[in-house]
């Protein structure tokens, strides 16, 4: 449960982030939970390669801030899946971004770790690729 505390949950999105700056991929819809992450990445290099150095750099700074040494920080297996089309990511995407009201947390808008909150609305990958989703989603009161 260490994604739950704020400062580690800030590292995630910050690397998440730095991915795009790098080029190493396009970065769609995301979730933060409290014990794991859901993310979409259109991959422009291998995915094993951004994975390897997300998950080290993240480890590294989060056990860092939780005064820990020796000790993993991500689980040794992921799930990951290539999207096959339009309609697929549509679905994913819709799921990431209603995690947080599935697990009765808040409403999927008001859930600041989530591409779903407002603040990033201005990061173009991530708006183009959660408007395209809510495309298809009903409508959340607010």
């Amino acid at each position: 449960m260490f994604l739950a505390q704020e400062a580690i949950r800030k590292i995630m999105i910050d690397s998440l982030f730095l991915g795009v700056k790098l080029g190493d991929y396009e970065f769609g819809p995301f979730t933060i939970m409290a014990n794991h992450v859901h993310a979409l990445f259109l991959p422009i290099i291998c995915p094993t390669q951004f994975l390897k150095s997300m998950k080290g750099s993240t480890a590294r700074e989060a056990n860092r801030i939780l005064d820990r040494t020796g000790q993993p920080f991500w689980q040794r297996e992921s799930y990951d899946h290539w999207v096959r089309n339009s309609d697929e990511w549509t679905r994913i995407a819709r799921y990431i971004e209603r995690n947080p009201l599935k697990a009765n947390l808040v409403r999927a808008i008001e859930y600041r770790w989530s591409s779903a909150h407002p603040r990033f609305s201005a990061h173009t990958s991530v708006n183009a690729a959660r408007m395209s989703a809510y495309a298809t989603w009903p409508k959340i009161p607010v």
